[in-house]
């Protein structure tokens, strides 16, 4: 599974992208488990990767990314 750099073991880049992802739902006026259920995650998987708690994939990222409507990378 390829990892992203961004979401590497730093935890401020962590907290950086968890606080745009925030905005980003709260702007598409999603809920986590809306976000969860259209990136097929569980909504506690995403919630945490919201909350900058955890690395994540590549591919989780770019998937988020496409719903939110945001360029992450």
């Amino acid at each position: 599974m390829l990892y992203y750099t961004y979401m590497g073991s730093n935890e401020s880049t962590r907290k950086e992208l968890s606080e745009k992802l925030k905005r980003a739902r709260e702007k598409a006026n999603l809920t986590q488990l809306e976000v969860a259920k259209k990136t097929g995650m569980h909504v506690n998987y995403y919630a945490r990767i919201e909350r900058g708690e955890i690395n994540t994939s590549y591919e989780k990222l770019h998937k988020i990314g496409e719903v939110l409507k945001i360029k992450i990378f």
